[in-house]
């Protein structure tokens, strides 16, 4: 009878420690092991976003910056000749130039600009002026564009000196065109200047433009 009511043996104490020790053991490894995932998924987001950042940097530097417009003057052709009578132009037809402008459109965005405004100048005086419509330079192209400018006569014949040069065979004037407009580039608009000075001499023998010389400025 004692026999059947004696227990069973308790199990050792160190066995609580040995389970114990497995359950921190498999704990801290878990631990450690979403700690090294959580590093290296902050690397790869940082990564990422440094990736985004140096790309955009190149790009704004690069494809994205504004760079600037070209004009230039290719030609200038007179579509009415100057008629001269006693040393001075005849004062009732007027001298028409046609000047044949270029603007190069260096950006990835089309270049809108207002309308272009050519003016005429002898000696510091205005003479002349012409205007050209608005109009767009469409990306990495070449526009061309025709510029025609009325020379009043009444106007060059007063300036003084001007008898004594058309006597010579040749007259000298100088040209101002202005172009303003826009490159919208990333939802950003920049506003673009794009002048031209010339200067340029009339030969009444073979009635035609010599000695052309242009300068172009930019304003971003």
């Amino acid at each position: 009878m004692a026999a059947k009511e004696q227990g069973k043996p308790l199990a050792p104490a160190n066995s609580y420690h040995l389970r114990s020790d497995e359950e921190e053991v498999i704990v801290s490894s878990h631990i450690k092991l979403c700690q090294r995932k959580y590093v290296m998924c902050c690397g790869c987001v940082s990564a990422l976003f440094l990736i985004i950042a140096v790309t955009a940097i190149v790009l704004g530097f690069t494809v994205f910056h504004v760079k600037s417009p070209r004009i230039e003057m290719n030609n200038v052709t007179i579509q009415q000749r100057p008629e001269v009578a006693n040393g001075a132009l005849r004062s009732d037809t007027n001298v028409t130039l046609l000047a044949d402008v270029s603007i190069k459109n260096p950006n990835v965005a089309s270049f809108k600009y207002g309308n272009t405004t050519t003016t005429v100048f002898y000696k510091g005086t205005e003479v002349g002026q012409g205007r050209t419509p608005a109009g767009v330079a469409k990306a990495r192209r070449t526009m061309r564009m025709n510029v025609t400018v009325d020379i009043v006569p009444e106007e060059i014949s007063v300036v003084p000196g001007f008898t004594k040069e058309v006597a010579s065979g040749k007259l000298t004037v100088s040209t101002y065109t202005r172009i303003q407009g826009k490159v919208k580039i990333l939802m950003v608009n920049k506003n673009v200047v794009v002048e031209l000075n010339c200067s340029m001499t009339y030969n009444f023998a073979n009635t035609g433009i010599e000695e052309k010389d242009c300068k172009p400025r930019v304003r971003l």
